[in-house]
């Protein structure tokens, strides 16, 4: 199962929608399905199905352990990743609610590093991602919107984390939730 730890963006489909639209035409933009829009906690990557009761029990801990209540995200602000001068990923920030997703975050990973999954490789930024670039047929038209625009695509409350299976798929990945946890 390949897994990932995160926060569903529920009720912004439309919002980051309106948001893609900002690259329309850009050649070599691949926009994600915005119904699948989601803030990654940590990425676990493939993970033996015999080891799940043990991931959410650690999960559960680390989420305690963030004591962290529901708490409300605005999502909006542009950026690419690794940068505007080699996009791979385009995405929105989070402008409310990013030191709660923190805290999460380093909770979580403190506890999936016990039991034997790698830390991220980057400092951790809470963004959604909204499009790939598959090449860089776009990159001028994409860096004008990324240096003029500041769209927001809303707000929404976060009460729950969620544990969710990504399965590759021709139209792009699909999620299927695995374990929710309450905050």
């Amino acid at each position: 199962m390949r897994l990932f730890v995160g926060v569903d963006c529920e009720g912004l489909a439309a919002g980051i929608a309106d948001v893609q639209e900002c690259f329309a035409g850009a050649s070599g933009v691949r926009p994600v399905d915005p119904e699948g829009a989601h803030v990654t906690l940590e990425f676990l990557g493939d993970v033996d199905e015999t080891a799940l009761d043990e991931l959410v029990d650690a999960l559960d801990a680390a989420i305690a352990e963030a004591d962290v209540g529901p708490f409300r995200v605005t999502v909006g602000g542009l950026g690419a990743f690794p940068s505007a001068d080699y996009i791979r990923v385009l995405w929105l920030g989070v402008r409310e609610g990013a030191r709660e997703l923190t805290r999460l975050h380093e909770a979580i990973e403190a506890r999936t590093v016990e039991l034997g999954f790698e830390p991220a490789e980057h400092e951790f930024s809470p963004h959604v991602t909204i499009a790939r670039m598959d090449h860089a047929g776009g990159k001028e038209r994409v860096q004008e919107v990324l240096s003029a625009a500041d769209p927001t695509a809303g707000s929404l409350r976060v009460a729950e984390v969620r544990l969710k299976e990504s399965v590759r798929g021709d139209e792009g990945p699909e999620y299927a939730t695995v374990e929710r946890f309450a905050l």
